[in-house]
């Protein structure tokens, strides 16, 4: 048994050499391909979050299709719910091709052992709410997803490139709702720039902590699934909303927001990581209600998921 397990040590240590140097040149691994189980079980807890993330994240916009100021602003905002709600069905895709299936994913989300973006435990309270979670929120989340085009895997990667052109329309659309209350009355200033009070720093909170403090950083790196810091993407999003800002007049909530002539980008002060840490940790605005919200929603519409799976069942015996 001794020389049985060393064998099959010696298989297993040049399979992981193979492995990394296919992703070392670029290669994109594919479901079939043989991988280390650490990576399969590191992009199945990313990629499953994101999908969740995207899925939870319909519902602090969806309570406002009903309270839309106008007809062409529900219109787009159906579209844009539709939109994250299929973003989620990529995503969920493309984890089951690790080996994972829906229900487990479903089960972990709502058992809290599966996490999803910290941005979607708090409230939007005004409509300006919806227009900084189009502009922030998916402004953040595109910075990030176009770094994950470039993933080491194949099936991510390929989901990010359609979800990358979807949410750039998501950002104009977020962008567009700002501006338009920025030129409007002294009111509708006023709730952008509360709006925009509340949103930045959860905002900046998305990339998560700084890498050092991040327990899935180095292998992340090590395997390409990341490539970049989440301070370094923080900071390209920092750099270019800032002057989207100036643009409409809207202020940034950070006294300590600065350029800074040496490094070419701007200083900024430091994020609230306790809050950070208590909203991940299921203590934030709206952490149970987006949970149960969730569960009520997948268990009242089980019969959809019975019906569908006797239909493709029947049509399958027929042929």
């Amino acid at each position: 048994m001794d020389a049985i397990q060393e064998v099959e040590n010696q298989l297993n240590e040049l399979l992981l050499q193979k492995f990394e140097e296919r992703v070392q040149s670029g290669d994109a691994v594919e479901p079939k391909d043989w991988m280390p189980e650490a990576y399969r079980k590191h992009l199945v807890r990313q990629i499953s979050q994101h999908a969740h993330s995207e899925v939870i994240g319909m519902q602090p916009e969806g309570n406002w299709i009903t309270r839309a100021p106008s007809l062409r602003a529900k219109q787009i905002l159906l579209a844009k719910i539709q939109d994250e709600g299929g973003h989620g069905l990529y995503l969920y895709s493309a984890a089951e091709t690790l080996g994972i299936s829906r229900d487990e994913m479903i089960a972990q989300l709502h058992s809290g052992k599966a996490k999803y973006s910290n941005i979607f435990n708090y409230p939007a309270l005004t409509w300006a709410d919806i227009g900084a979670i189009g502009w922030l929120v998916d402004g953040a989340a595109i910075v990030n997803q176009v770094s994950l085009q470039r993933t080491s895997y194949g099936p991510y990667s390929r989901a990010m490139v359609r979800i990358c052109k979807e949410e750039s329309f998501h950002q104009r659309q977020g962008y567009e709702i700002m501006a338009h209350m920025m030129r409007g009355t002294a009111e509708q200033r006023e709730m952008a720039q509360d709006a925009m009070n509340r949103w930045w720093w959860p905002s900046l909170m998305m990339f998560g902590p700084h890498d050092s403090e991040s327990p899935h950083a180095g292998d992340a790196f090590r395997w390409k699934i990341k490539r970049h810091s989440n301070d370094e993407l923080r900071q390209k999003f920092i750099d270019k909303t800032v002057q989207q800002a100036e643009v409409i007049g809207l202020r940034i909530p950070d006294p300590d927001l600065k350029w800074n002539e040496t490094t070419g980008h701007y200083d900024h002060g430091e994020i609230n990581w306790d809050e950070f840490r208590n909203v991940i940790n299921g203590k934030g605005p709206c952490n149970k209600q987006r949970t149960d919200h969730h569960k009520k929603v997948h268990e009242d519409g089980a019969w959809v998921r019975i019906a569908a799976q006797a239909y493709y069942d029947k049509r399958a015996n027929k042929n």
